[in-house]
């Protein structure tokens, strides 16, 4: 339960810890406390975890999440950046053999070697993170795009964030972002989290999202990254029509070819990038790679 501030009854746990270990929460690192415990509750739940389950944390600070985690999971590798907060996680958790505390940045390393090195037989893999903002894409994508399959990632991003992953197509929230999430994986908004529930408050909302992730390509006999090119050269220029914007660029196709290409998918060429799905996508990627093979 929360207090009629907003705050969970461990808040004054949390803000000894930061006292004991002289913490003070960083801006440039988008590092918010979140007083309402309860997200973190929500958060375990939507990853769905069994004892079977091995899970990557990404930024534990105070451990807040990780003690959550820990509970239902078989094992844990917590990753944390800044130095600070590492007293504060070895206090709690240096002594439990189910847990892994690694500092460093998480982009920096690849996570095939991290769970071979910290994880050896790791089960099912999930993550489950209360990302940075300023992060929030780019670990996305480090652990969608990873060789290792990591069935589930639940995180906690910008509401704006979350309602690009998970935008309905011809949508104004609807982009390159969103035909990647569905390209990888199912994805929702789990719950919302007023602002309020942080502390320093930030100046937006947030939510929690789910990726209950797909294990081969949805597209069979194409690579997603094949297909995002493809994606990106649509959407490179919003408003204007497909005929306009896969023509030249990094596709590298002639005026004639994409107008070839997007006749034999039954897509118009007066038609915008925003209109197309992800199964659209996918046959025009294998229609333009049949045109440039043949030329």
């Amino acid at each position: 339960m929360t207090t009629e501030h907003g705050e969970s009854p461990e808040y004054p746990r949390l803000k000894e810890l930061c006292k004991r270990h002289n913490i003070r929460f960083k801006k440039q690192l988008g590092q918010n406390l979140l007083l309402d415990d309860n997200i973190n509750t929500i958060m375990v739940g939507a990853a769905g975890l069994t004892p079977e389950d091995t899970v990557i944390e990404v930024g534990s600070g105070l451990g807040a999440l990780t003690k959550k985690l820990v509970r239902q999971a078989g094992r844990l590798l917590c990753v944390e950046i800044d130095p600070t907060f590492m007293p504060c996680l070895e206090e709690q958790f240096g002594d439990n053999p189910k847990v892994q505390l690694f500092r460093g940045d998480i982009l920096n390393h690849e996570l095939d070697k991290l769970v071979a090195e910290f994880l050896p037989g790791a089960g099912t893999l999930k993550m489950v993170s209360n990302l940075p903002y300023y992060v929030t894409t780019p670990v996305l994508f480090h652990f969608l795009e990873s060789p290792l399959y990591f069935e589930r990632l639940v995180v906690m991003t910008q509401l704006e964030v979350g309602h690009r992953l998970t935008a309905a197509v011809n949508s104004e929230e609807y982009g390159v972002l969103s035909v990647a999430a569905r390209l990888y994986a199912h994805t929702d908004i789990v719950h919302r989290v007023p602002a309020s529930c942080f502390l320093p408050k930030p100046k937006v909302d947030s939510c929690i999202v789910r990726f209950r992730c797909h294990k081969e390509s949805p597209v069979p006999g194409l690579e997603i990254a094949e297909i995002m090119k493809v994606v990106r050269a649509a959407f490179r220029q919003r408003r204007k029509t497909l005929r306009n914007t896969l023509t030249g660029g990094n596709l590298g196709l002639s005026r004639d070819q994409v107008m070839v290409a997007l006749a034999e998918a039954n897509i118009a060429d007066s038609r915008r990038a925003q209109t197309l799905d992800w199964t659209d996508f996918g046959r025009l990627t294998g229609i333009i790679r049949n045109i440039k093979n043949a030329s």
